[in-house]
């Protein structure tokens, strides 16, 4: 199985941003904690940050064709990220959103997540263990399809 990992705008500045919302670790470390896991099930992951919507599309176009599923965490394109969401949604793969923070609590019950209703796997507020838990479902969603 091979799994693309998409971060979104700002994750390049993890362990800076406010840790109370966001935590310490830097994307290196999330990266690391992300590879960890993923060997230890047998999957095979790239990773990829960009705080451009288009180098993302870009990046997920490429790997289309080799991919079993994508984890992405939309970031700052989480409420208008509509190219980004299209492209998922069509690459053919299932779908993984994370967001390392609670972002209902820090937008408000009403915010925009243009990615959660076409997502296969939704998971928010489990800081980097989001990547571990949508990597899992992902997996999961895999063998259930195989059978």
């Amino acid at each position: 199985m091979h799994i693309a990992v998409l971060n979104g705008p700002n994750l390049n500045r993890l362990g800076r941003r406010p840790t109370d919302q966001y935590g310490t670790e830097t994307v290196a470390q999330l990266e690391q904690r992300i590879r960890v896991h993923a060997d230890a099930g047998g999957i095979r992951v790239t990773l990829f940050q960009s705080n451009h919507e288009g180098a993302l599309i870009d990046r997920l176009y490429e790997l289309a064709d080799e991919i079993d599923g994508v984890v992405v965490n939309p970031a700052g394109l989480t409420t208008y990220g509509r190219s980004l969401a299209d492209a998922l949604a069509e690459c053919g793969s299932p779908f993984a959103v994370v967001h390392l923070s609670q972002p209902y609590r820090h937008r408000g019950a009403d915010m925009s997540d243009v990615f959660r209703d076409r997502s296969a796997v939704y998971v928010c507020g489990l800081g980097w263990r989001g990547y571990t838990a949508a990597i899992d479902g992902l997996a999961d969603i895999a063998a259930r399809d195989a059978d």
